[in-house]
């Protein structure tokens, strides 16, 4: 033992050059191009993901904050599409860094800057792989109409999609933090010239998303202006959804969010065990595998009753997470108006759902509108509804008055809601 001493010490001495060598490196490496200071080491990107998607460590702590971008080449875009990451908050409100893309429409900026627009996506699983800014020419639906109105676009891809950690789904404040703070981090992005009024858009997942943003939007970034909300099949009434889901195809949403509040409350407050069964537990690692398509064919042919072993609303804990994250909860209107879209065929978020949530948003005193598009899906109302949500948010970025006195046009038979005056 004593013989070997020196030998030992030479063997240590090279490991750490060895070691802080690789760390150089990889910081070389992970920091990429753009904003956001040096940083001596990075988590490693996941497997499979590009060097950008390293993580500096430390982390920056300013909210908001533009850690690096990287431009994008997008064929057949009206615009230059930049990959960003930037830091955000979590549920427990710590930084976390999140990863998304802007999008800079062509032309001379206006006075005070491009108004901006900030699309929260549907439900795509909640892997590292699912992360819509990987695929930044279709992260957003109907990029070329948004950017020829001269708006820039901001979608994020929410904490933990090519970042680390699973995706907190359908935690509404994690979500809205997230498609908030990538506003401030365009603002820090030269190239973009964006300006500090925004609105929001989110259809399904994002939907939820877009309820919470407007929901925690004025108190959250007050140095923003946040001039109105469109949230698209927007999901709310949990329990109403839980029994449509239970015998659905799209079942696995339900394991979704079980494994996504764990991982945005931890297991005190969202005890897995509770909800779920051994083999209920045993398939949310499968979560952070694949997205949608891989849990559809890793999911279809389980019963529900086999991954769930209790009502979550039979559940204190579980019941409290639930209506905590359910817009039919919210007791305060927002100052900025809401629209909600939906497709009057929708076969993911009963119609029925919204109209309850409408009227309880009437009722607290939102200014509201909602548009049911006959016939149209869940996803199919985005199309023939996105000319009318242009009008609409047009007239936010114009001061038009609330309520808004346009009258959609998409289709024949719109059913309308407006909140009593």
């Amino acid at each position: 033992m004593i013989a070997r001493r020196h030998g030992n010490r030479r063997l240590v001495r090279n490991r750490a050059l060895v070691v802080g060598a690789v760390a150089l490196v990889a910081a070389m490496v992970g920091i990429g191009s753009g904003a956001g200071a040096a940083s001596t080491a990075v988590i490693a990107p996941p497997k499979g993901l590009p060097a950008f998607y390293s993580v500096p460590r430390p982390l920056p702590t300013a909210i908001g904050k533009l850690v690096k971008s990287q431009k994008i080449a997008v064929p057949g875009l009206d615009g230059t599409m930049y990959r960003v990451m930037y830091v955000s908050e979590s549920e427990s409100n710590h930084p976390v860094a999140v990863t998304g893309v802007i999008a800079v429409p062509k032309g001379v900026p206006p006075a005070g800057g491009f108004p901006v627009v900030t699309w929260g996506h549907g439900t795509n699983g909640m892997a590292d792989v699912c992360a819509p800014s990987l695929s930044a020419g279709s992260a957003v639906p109907e990029a070329n109409e948004l950017l020829d109105q001269g708006w820039v676009v901001t979608a994020s891809d929410y904490q933990g999609e090519g970042t680390p950690g699973l995706m907190p789904y359908l935690a509404g404040v994690s979500a809205a933090r997230n498609t908030i703070d990538i506003v401030r981090a365009a603002r820090q992005l030269p190239a973009a010239h964006a300006s500090s009024r925004y609105v929001v858009w989110g259809h399904s997942e994002g939907g939820q998303t877009a309820m919470f943003a407007l929901h925690i939007g004025a108190a959250y970034a007050p140095e923003l202006q946040l001039q109105g909300v469109v949230a698209g099949a927007p999901p709310s009434q949990f329990a109403l959804v839980y029994t449509f889901l239970k015998t659905s195809p799209y079942r696995y949403y339900l394991l979704m969010a079980a494994g996504g509040l764990n991982a945005a409350y931890g297991n005190a407050a969202a005890p897995l065990g509770q909800v779920l069964t051994p083999l209920g537990l045993k398939h949310v690692a499968d979560l952070d595998k694949g997205c949608t398509g891989y849990l559809v064919q890793r999911l279809d042919n389980i019963p529900t009753t086999s991954l769930i072993k209790a009502d979550p609303f039979s559940v204190p804990a579980w019941k409290k997470l639930l209506m905590a994250n359910d817009p039919q909860n919210f007791t305060a209107p927002s100052a900025a108006p809401l629209l909600i879209i939906q497709g009057g065929s929708d076969e993911q978020i009963p119609v029925v759902s919204t109209q309850i949530l409408a009227k309880h948003m009437c009722n607290i005193g939102q200014d509201l509108e909602r548009w049911i598009y006959p016939g149209q899906s869940h996803a199919g109302v985005i199309g023939p509804s996105t000319p009318d949500m242009i009008h609409w948010i047009a007239d936010r970025f114009a001061g038009v008055a609330n309520p808004d006195q346009y009258t959609p046009t998409g289709l024949a038979g719109i059913g309308i809601t407006v909140c009593p005056s």
